[in-house]
């Protein structure tokens, strides 16, 4: 099949995606925007903290996107998956898992992160129900009700104080050794916090509304909501395969103009963050977008002297 030449492919049709084909489309830039719709948060019920579309689903975000986006018509959707890319800064080769071919100026990885397999029994049946893993996105539809933080070490004793300002009333499960030191444990008990650290045996719940968590150990913990700590990747290898610098916790590397250690190779939103919100995954994404067309720009400017 014959390449199509486009000035940036997107990678990835989250907030972050279509934040940067909005700005990218009204630029006049030519952009293909890959997306298989497999998106983390397609398993909760609302996005929250968006301003002007608080509570707004997942699917009707990005179908209302969708619709904006296609006022500009240099703006190209593909579904499907993107495989592989070769070649260098200017002229990046792209194949898809359905055999489409692309040739693009930059490329621009917005692919989000997903979640490994919930390891504990009951979890999975109230992920994006009533057990989330932010509370900036769900805390208020938690706020005040028994909760199970499930996590431990460092980032629970980061957690322990922050989950405080929706909820005093929380139980922790470590699921296993607490990773914690003598002075953190006795921070928690200060603040009258249960810490239980054997090991869960499964989650109960109706109609996606956890009831209790069941230990190992026989102890019954009621409760209305969890919030837990997930195991994420990178939702594609793609970036790691090029040779993109990847940080420790699995995340490319970016500097503060959304470039990674690859020219011509940008990152945004999530996998390029601790911050998974989608609003800062789109701000992020329509930052990038700006300045990928000023380089195109100004690499156009350059050749025309």
């Amino acid at each position: 099949m014959e390449k199509q030449l486009f000035d940036v492919t997107i990678i990835g049709g989250g907030p972050a995606g279509l934040n940067a084909a909005l700005v990218l489309g009204r630029a006049r830039k030519k952009v293909a925007l890959i997306d298989d719709s497999r998106h983390r948060n397609a398993v909760t019920k609302a996005v929250h903290g968006f301003l002007t579309r608080d509570g707004i689903s997942p699917s009707e975000f990005r179908r209302m996107a969708k619709d904006e986006i296609s006022a500009y018509p240099s703006v190209s959707f593909v579904s499907d998956t993107a495989v592989s890319i070769t070649g260098s800064d200017g002229q990046f080769h792209v194949e898809t898992g359905q055999g489409e071919a692309f040739t693009s100026k930059k490329v621009l990885f917005t692919v989000g992160m997903k979640d490994q397999p919930l390891s504990i029994p009951g979890l999975a049946e109230v992920y994006g129900r009533s057990a989330f893993v932010c509370p900036y996105c769900d805390g208020w539809e938690l706020r005040d009700q028994h909760l199970v933080i499930i996590n431990k070490g460092p980032e629970l004793m980061h957690f322990a104080p922050v989950i405080s300002g929706w909820t005093n009333r929380f139980t922790i499960c470590t699921n296993g050794p607490d990773e914690l030191t003598d002075a953190d444990r006795d921070e928690l008990k200060q603040h009258h916090v249960a810490l239980y650290d054997s090991p869960i045996r499964q989650i109960d719940s109706s109609d996606g509304i956890v009831q209790q968590v069941v230990l190992e150990d026989g102890t019954i913990i009621p409760c209305r909501g969890i919030f837990f700590k997930p195991d994420l990747v990178t939702g594609s290898d793609l970036p790691q395969r090029m040779g993109c610098e990847m940080t420790e916790w699995g995340a490319v590397v970016i500097d503060e103009f959304g470039k990674t250690s690859i020219p011509g190779i940008y990152g945004a939103g999530d996998a390029a963050s601790r911050m998974h919100q989608a609003i800062a995954a789109a701000s992020a994404g329509a930052f990038t977008a700006a300045v990928i067309n000023n380089e195109l720009n100004a690499e156009a400017w350059g050749r025309n002297e």
